[in-house]
């Protein structure tokens, strides 16, 4: 039984679900203020619930591009024995990887959004303001397929970061 894989996994589980519900609340937290002080859009309205919730599928899909590439960083810093810092280290670059998942993921849902309104002559906001769910459905749809597009790119950005030791010269 190896038990840095066992801690490094237990530490995995726990700061997905800690970080997975913080970057939810707080995503849930914005869209929700951002409705109320510029849109005036209620508590009670379908479409802006639908709208909501795609920013969060959208940013839980590109937060899961991180993954894989943190699991490979921290493999490499499990070549080190320290499991404290092990730690650490995996909550900091962890932390970093999350937080350009995090920020791509609201770009991509300002950009569909942006994009949408500019390609149609009505008002998105106006209309999801007054619960059109069609709206909300077609804007959601934007979001979740640029978000689909770019997550592989986001995830080799990611990679591109990781500090892999030097190989041999070719």
């Amino acid at each position: 039984m190896n038990s840095d894989l066992i801690i490094l996994g237990l530490i995995e589980i726990i700061s997905a679900l800690t970080i997975g519900i913080f970057i939810l609340a707080l995503t849930f937290k914005i869209v929700q203020w951002v409705g109320k002080k510029y849109y005036g859009i209620g508590d009670y309205n379908l479409a802006y619930s639908i709208f909501t919730a795609t920013i969060m599928i959208s940013v839980g899909l590109m937060a899961s591009s991180v993954i894989q590439p943190l699991i490979s960083s921290f493999r490499l810093l499990d070549l080190q024995h320290n499991n404290f810092m092990l730690a650490l280290r995996f909550l900091g670059t962890g932390a970093i990887y999350i937080t350009i998942a995090y920020g791509v993921a609201i770009l991509i849902g300002l950009v569909s959004t942006f994009l949408y309104s500019k390609l149609t002559p009505i008002n998105e906001f106006e209309e999801i303001r007054e619960n059109n769910v069609g709206v909300a459905l077609m804007i959601s749809s934007i979001i979740v397929t640029l978000t689909l597009l770019t997550k592989s790119g986001v995830e080799l950005l990611i990679e591109a970061i990781i500090p892999y030791p030097a190989g041999p010269p070719v």
